[in-house]
């Protein structure tokens, strides 16, 4: 097991839930009610499911792929750290991951 953090996109909040191996991010933070669409469903078709890796977890994913980069140019409030969850399969290795919510984003469906 892996335990992932969600921090609320003001700071206030964190939810700490336990992931197994391979487990898809943007899967365990949809599952655990975290406000990210994935409106491409994690085909790497836009950047709503954006997350702020913590500086300090950061290294031990693997380097995105040129696809992401690109997808993350049109992400909202993007950092040094980000990354899309749906690039990011959970690795028992690390221990522990902590992300953040950005605290804008696009919503691609309009609503």
């Amino acid at each position: 097991m892996i335990e992932v953090t969600f921090i609320s996109a003001d700071g206030k909040t964190r939810q700490t839930v336990q992931a197994s191996e391979g487990d898809r991010l943007l899967d365990v933070a949809q599952a655990n009610g975290q406000p990210l669409e994935g409106t491409c469903e994690g085909q790497m078709a836009c950047s709503t499911c954006h997350l702020i890796i913590d500086p300090a977890d950061f290294a031990k994913l693997p380097d995105p792929v040129e696809m992401e980069e690109d997808m993350l140019d049109l992400a909202v409030a993007v950092t040094r750290t980000s990354r899309l969850s749906c690039q990011i399969f959970l690795r028992e290795e690390w221990g522990s991951l902590t992300c953040r919510v950005p605290a804008e984003s696009y919503d691609m469906q309009g609503v």
